[in-house]
């Protein structure tokens, strides 16, 4: 076991696990380019030849799907804090479910976009369409990344290396999950309200 990986937060100098401050400066970089995403989808739309489309409704299914993932990570999260590592796992494996889940509404959502004639490239394109395109794919690559950490995490799980004393990697997980939830939440509302 990793000796630093026991340290809580108010053990380092600077109040923070270095760790921590990593996965902090990653989710501010993620917030900027995806600010830059739906700035740039903004002042596009303005610019005029913009088409009108209705977002799949698969779309909203994925959007449950993803907060139910957070909140069954979460439960891991505070079955950790209580020692009870057989929750711990459940709570983990549904997260990892629930996440692939996710991705695979997402690829049939493309679908569903395809079928309305909403297209990323090409001679039909427009870029409302390449945007809403650009902007899933972006952040399904984040969830992938996302569902990787999870499994790294299930993994010291399994091998009881995580529990109330050595939570900073379950810690992190969930905080990088949330925020995964959160901004897929913000991105389906922007869509839906600038499309």
């Amino acid at each position: 076991m990793n000796p630093s990986e026991t340290l809580s937060d108010k053990e380092v100098g600077l109040g923070w696990h270095p760790k921590r401050v990593l996965l902090v400066l990653l989710i501010f970089s993620i917030v900027m380019m995806f600010a830059a995403f739906t700035s740039g989808y903004i002042v596009r739309r303005d610019e005029g030849n913009w088409r009108e489309f209705d977002l799949p409704f698969s779309l909203l299914i994925n959007s449950i799907i993803i907060g139910l993932s957070s909140a069954s990570l979460q439960w891991a999260y505070a079955s950790a804090r209580k020692d009870e590592i057989g929750r711990v796992k459940t709570g983990m494996i549904i997260t990892l479910g629930l996440g692939l889940a996710f991705l695979v509404g997402q690829y049939f959502s493309f679908g569903d976009l395809v079928a309305g004639n909403t297209y990323f490239g090409g001679a039909d394109a427009n870029p409302s369409g390449s945007f809403v395109y650009v902007i899933m794919g972006v952040h399904a690559f984040h969830l992938v990344t996302g569902l990787v950490f999870l499994a790294v995490v299930l993994k010291r799980v399994l091998s009881y290396q995580v529990h109330s004393r050595a939570l900073l990697s379950i810690g992190n997980a969930t905080l990088y999950w949330h925020f995964l939830g959160g901004l897929w939440l913000y991105l389906y509302l922007f869509l839906l309200l600038n499309h």
